[in-house]
């Protein structure tokens, strides 16, 4: 059966991670995604690596894990937008196109004839997303931006990582690009919802998407603590601002996460534990409590928790019902059961390699289920049938 969006033809400009995040996101729905890049150089992130994807020789493909890992299932097509035959392609994929996005520096499609304007005139229903580092108007709309920066400036970096007095703190990046992907994903939500509406209007629409703007967004509980206190939020590495206990705690082999979020698991816990007057002690009844005696509670639980090993303590928590876990490696994390079970790791055909591993879209429909057929589209794959399709010649 066809995914839920296979009525839906998206266009899609963008490179590096945020846009096209959000084009594999369309395109794993049931989109068909024409992936417009540079003639000769295509996406950036083709030659992000090492690592490389590997034929079946054993010989490096020049295909970079980075780009693969967010342009499964779309069509590319080879164009130069410097030339007005590549711009004419662009305008006459754009009139049969539903949704586009794009990722280019402010003005820079304006000055092609390739702005929203210009392609609203050709087809008044597009919806046409843009997708910047600081939003198409303010003092820094001109400027180029990157998803490591980006997390210094919104923020979340003066949240990430220990504390500035304890071994190896001070300000941390989170270890995937994060503001890209959650930029990519109001992305998605963008247009969905655009596309909802043209439905009931008939006409298309503008998104102005700062990935400033979702990194600010992104602050979440962390913004609100600090405008309802007027306390500056403080790095406290693992543990939890506002629910106790959370953190990583040392084990007789390693570590566990140990993630309790309420009154009543923190019993349970006290109780697995071989403490259950725990939960009794006025310091620590209450989350309120637990967070206002957390240096004394802190103590309490790793003298405990040091005396068995990773799997006792998880599988003696889970039947407790206390939320807690390992941490896996990224191995281990493919190895992990109930990612097995729920087939998030999948093999697709691609036509150098024989095949390609994928880490598949979450998203799990009874009605239009998903299909995983269409591997990251080597440069220019489809340049000839999609061109072809729309009466265009060499």
């Amino acid at each position: 059966m066809p995914g839920p969006l296979s009525h839906v033809r998206v266009l899609d400009l963008s490179r590096i991670m945020a846009g096209p995040w959000s084009g594999q996101i369309l395109a794993d729905l049931g989109a068909d995604v024409i992936k417009v890049e540079r003639l000769g150089e295509g996406d950036d992130t083709r030659k992000w690596g090492p690592p490389f994807l590997k034929d079946r020789d054993g010989n490096e493909t020049g295909e970079a894990g980075y780009y693969l890992s967010v342009n499964r299932g779309k069509r590319s097509v080879e164009l130069d937008l410097k030339s007005e035959e590549g711009r004419g392609a662009v305008r006459a994929l754009a009139a049969q196109s539903d949704i586009l996005l794009e990722n280019f520096k402010t003005g820079t499609l304006e000055r092609m004839g390739l702005g929203y304007e210009a392609l609203h005139a050709v087809n008044p229903r597009l919806i046409y997303c843009s997708v910047t580092g600081f939003g198409l108007s303010g003092p820094r709309a001109q400027d180029a931006a990157y998803d490591f920066m980006i997390q210094g400036m919104g923020g979340l970096m003066s949240v990430t990582g220990g504390a500035d007095d304890t071994p190896g703190g001070g300000p941390q990046k989170v270890g995937v690009p994060v503001i890209d992907i959650m930029t990519g994903m109001y992305a998605t939500i963008g247009v969905l919802a655009a596309l909802s509406n043209r439905a009931v209007t008939g006409q298309g629409e503008h998104i102005d998407l700062a990935m400033l703007d979702v990194s600010v967004a992104m602050l979440a509980n962390q913004a609100m603590n600090y405008l309802v206190s007027g306390q500056q939020p403080a790095r406290r590495g693992n543990s939890h601002p506002n629910i106790q206990p959370q953190n990583v705690y040392p084990v007789a082999d390693g570590h566990i996460v140990l993630a309790v979020g309420n009154d009543g698991q923190f019993r349970k816990l006290a109780g697995v534990i071989g403490l259950p007057g725990l939960a009794d002690d006025s310091r620590f009844a209450t989350n309120a409590a637990r967070v206002e005696n957390l240096p004394a509670l802190e103590q309490v639980l790793i003298a405990a928790l040091s005396q068995r090993g990773i799997s006792e303590w998880v599988d003696a928590l889970a039947a407790a019902g206390v939320p807690s876990g390992p941490i896996n490696t990224i191995d281990r994390v493919f190895a992990e059961p109930q990612v097995i079970h729920r087939k998030m790791l999948r093999e697709i055909p691609h036509p150098l390699a024989g095949s390609v591993r994928q880490v598949v879209n979450p998203l799990n429909f009874r009605n239009a289920p998903l299909a995983y057929d269409k591997a990251p589209p080597l440069l220019g794959q489809h340049t000839h049938e999609v061109l072809a399709a729309l009466g265009l010649g060499e």
